[in-house]
């Protein structure tokens, strides 16, 4: 079974969302951007979700983690929680 490893920083609004990614993908730290930012509880691990499998989470976030570019901010996405970024970081 697929197992991916991600981090991710959860926002309100799609605004917000896009000003953090062009800050991140400016140089600022995608840890350091989830602790000040992120409204997930994982914002204090530096927006770290450990590892997981397909159907862990809501669908729209599991379709960019088992698909999309590793190493790249990916979003904003939204789900029913808000707008992610999503980094991941691993997948097998």
């Amino acid at each position: 079974m697929s197992q991916a490893e991600a981090r991710h920083i959860l926002v309100q609004t799609e605004e917000a969302c896009v000003a953090l990614k062009t800050e991140i993908e400016g140089g600022l730290d995608f840890a350091k951007a989830a602790a000040e930012h992120s409204s997930c509880p994982s914002g204090r691990s530096g927006g770290s979700l450990g590892s997981f499998g397909p159907g862990q989470m809501v669908k729209e976030f599991d379709d960019v983690v088992f698909t999309g570019e590793i190493g790249k901010v990916l979003g904003p996405v939204k789900t029913q929680f808000g707008f992610h970024l999503i980094e991941v970081t691993s997948r097998t």
